[in-house]
Parts: structure tokens; sequence; C-alpha cells
């Protein structure tokens, strides 16, 4: 559905406008179809791709058509835009498992319906069944050495070496385009702003090869206030799979966002409202140990990538291990999740109660009982929330969370989860 402003002015006050060809406002005043492009060389994308997607969200919100290619062929290859060396290159057996995880994510963001139906596009299906000497031909016959040079992509590899292959790759992704606008009738690409080399040596292509108009508009890398690289946490890189990276950890990854950086990340990758955002970023001003718009900005975000579910389910367990939240009120699906980020360990429960000192034990809370009675005794051992006392140290039946679990918790920060069997 067409909003109210116009693709360009979306990403401007969004800040997600870097640069774009003249005359491309003219050119958007109807609906174009628009791309971009996703190299698989990974199983999975990471936040770091989610700028150029949101793109793609932004332009069909405005009445275009996106097309998400993701790169089967290419991908043989690997790109060198922003490397100072050599990609290791991959099977196609890898390529082609890639491709279908990131088909997968990217129809999380899109609408596949309707008169601005997105498509999503594998650039092997005509890129492995050209030939070279079609390549010389019809591609690089329109490209002289010195414009290609030129190029940054090509320029910041010069001193150590750039290979044939990767030389060549921007003539594989000028021929995408062409491709695309033959066959899609795609006339506009998106993509970071170290793309715009690649990206407007693909419209040079199209205009040589008597294919049309054609223009492309780049977005600005996200690099974070602290000067490091946006979508790294401790442990790498931050991944739309649930698989590689937890929605628990998705959303903390957000919810720790930098006070200085919520308020344009807010605006990168979420669909809130001016607004709200602006409303969000007040709140955050005036308040900021209440963390909303960190808040706002990981439930809106999580829900895209992972779903309603599991995004309130994320927010059950960060609210429990960061604000205080009472674990009496974990639905299920949240103690199951909190399972799988913290020590877990089964346990038969006695006929009777199960006894405190043992758990921390299991669950090494505690080196030995004498460890364990020594923490009872100083206060520092709650379990479901309350603290524990030695004359009251038992848990029975009655007083276990969904799923009968218990939650134990030494400190202030460090919890482990006991899994009653055979109840």
């Amino acid at each position: 559905m067409a909003e109210s402003l116009s693709l360009l002015d979306e990403l401007s006050w969004r800040g997600l406008l870097y640069q774009h060809t003249d005359d491309i406002a003219d050119w958007l005043r109807e609906p174009r179809g628009i791309y971009a492009g996703f190299d698989p060389t990974a199983a999975s994308l990471h936040v770091g791709h989610m700028v150029p997607v949101m793109g793609l969200v932004h332009a069909q919100r405005a009445g275009h058509k996106p097309v998400a290619l993701v790169g089967g062929g290419t991908g043989l290859i690997g790109d060198p835009s922003g490397r100072s060396s050599e990609r290791q290159l991959i099977t196609v057996e890898q390529v082609e498992e890639n491709v279908r995880g990131l088909r997968g994510q990217l129809e999380r963001f899109l609408d596949f319906s309707g008169r601005s139906a997105a498509r999503v596009r594998n650039n092997a299906d005509w890129l492995l069944k050209l030939g070279a000497i079609d390549l010389m031909r019809d591609v690089g016959k329109h490209f002289t050495v010195n414009y290609m040079l030129a190029k940054d992509s090509v320029q910041s590899r010069l001193d150590a070496g750039i290979s044939y292959t990767e030389f060549s790759y921007m003539l594989l992704q000028s021929y995408d385009f062409l491709e695309l606008k033959r066959r899609e009738e795609v006339s506009v690409q998106l993509g970071g702003s170290d793309q715009w080399g690649n990206m407007t040596a693909g419209m040079e292509l199209i205009r040589r090869s008597g294919a049309g108009e054609a223009h492309v508009l780049t977005m600005p890398l996200m690099m974070k206030a602290d000067g490091t690289k946006f979508g790294k946490s401790e442990g790498g890189a931050v991944w739309l799979d649930a698989q590689l990276t937890s929605p628990y950890r998705f959303y903390q990854f957000w919810v720790n966002s930098d006070d200085r950086d919520v308020g344009r990340l807010l605006r990168f990758f979420s669909l809130l409202p001016r607004a709200e955002i602006e409303a969000l970023e007040r709140e955050l001003a005036e308040h900021p140990e209440k963390r909303e718009a960190q808040r706002a900005l990981a439930r809106d975000v999580t829900a895209r990538v992972h779903g309603e579910d599991a995004a309130r389910v994320a927010g059950e367990v960060s609210a429990l291990l960061f604000g205080g939240a009472d674990a009496r009120s974990l639905s299920l699906g949240a103690v199951e999740a909190l399972g799988r980020e913290i020590t877990t360990v089964e346990s038969p429960l006695p006929s009777e109660s199960a006894d405190v000192l043992d758990l921390l034990v299991s669950t090494s809370l505690a080196a030995s009982r004498g460890a364990a009675k020594r923490l009872v005794e100083q206060g520092g051992v709650y379990v479901n929330g309350a603290r524990v006392a030695m004359n009251a140290r038992t848990i029975d039946g009655g007083t276990l969370l969904a799923g009968g679990h218990a939650l134990l918790r030494k400190g202030a920060r460090d919890y482990a989860l006991v899994r009653f069997v055979g109840r």
C-alpha cells in the first residue's frame, strides 16, 4: 500500500539515503521495479544485511515492486567491495544451500501478494548459462580497463593485488542489472554506499545496451557511535537464523543498544512512524534508565525476524534476567527459552520435596553442600524469585514454574534452571 511520503522522502528522514543518480525523484513518481542483491556467502543473513532489506521494504510500502536478488552465481566468486584480501571460494553445493536459507529469510520482510508483490530471483539462472565469449562480447566490450580500474572496489586492492576473478565481478553485477531490466522491468538498484561503483556500472551497461533508463541509490553503511562495526556482538555476527543467534540473544542485541545509537536504529530498522520514534527519543532523554526506546526497538525488529510469539518470549526472558520480573509469571515458552540460555539440569523430584542445597551443587552454582549452605545462610540464594532460608530450603511440586521447572539464582546475576522429570 502506498504511503503518504515518497520513497526518497521516507528514506531521507530515516537517514537511509546516502546518494542517488540525478532525476531519480522524477523516475520514482511511477511504480518501478527496484532490486537489491544479497551474496549467499553464509547460510544466513546477519543484521548488517537488514539495511538494504529495509530499503526494499520501504520501496514496497511506497508502491514500488521489490526484487531481492540472491547471488547463486556471483556467490561462487565473491564481491571484492569492502575487502582487503581475496575471498575464500565456496562450493556450488554450499552456495545452493545458502541460497535456500536466504530466500526464506527475505520472505519474512516482504509481501509476495498484491499489485506490488515482491519477488526473489537467483542470478544463477542466467550467469551459469553465460559463456565466456558471450560475457566478453556482450558485456566486456562496453567497459574500458581504465573505467574499471577507477572504481573504489578495485583501487583499494591494487597494492595488495586483485585476481582477475574478483576484478571481473563488476561485469557480472552489471549484467545482473541488465538481465533484471529485461526480465522483470527492474530499473532501480539500491545497495550500500560501498557499492556505488558497481551499481553505476550496471546502469551504464543498460544505457549502452539500449535497454532504457535506469537509476541507482545507495544507503549508508551502519557504524555504532563508539566507532565499532554494527552487527557484531561478543559472540560474533548477529544472525537472522534462530539456530545461529537465538531469538532471545537477537532481542538482547537490540535492547542493549547504546543510548546514542537507538534513535538511528529505530529509524533504520523499525517501521514505527516518525511521531512515535520522536516520542521515544524524548522519553529516552528524560528517563534513560527506563530504556523504553531500546525495548520498543527490540520488540519491533525481533517480531519481524522471528515472529510475535518469539518476540514476546524473548521480552519475558529479558525482563526476568535484567528487569527483576517475577519468575512465577513466566509462560512455558519463556521458561523453555530461558533453559536454552542458562545452565539447565534435569532432576528427579523426590516423593515429597527437593533440597535446594543439592540443587545448587548439581547446577554448579555451588562447589559443595558446605558452600551451598553458606550461600543460603548469607541470604544469597533465590528460588523462583524468593529468597531461601535454611529452615525453608525445600522445593515441592506445588511451587514449580510452568513445565515443572525451578529457577535458582545466586547473587544478582548467576542463574540455573532445574527441570524436574518423572513427575
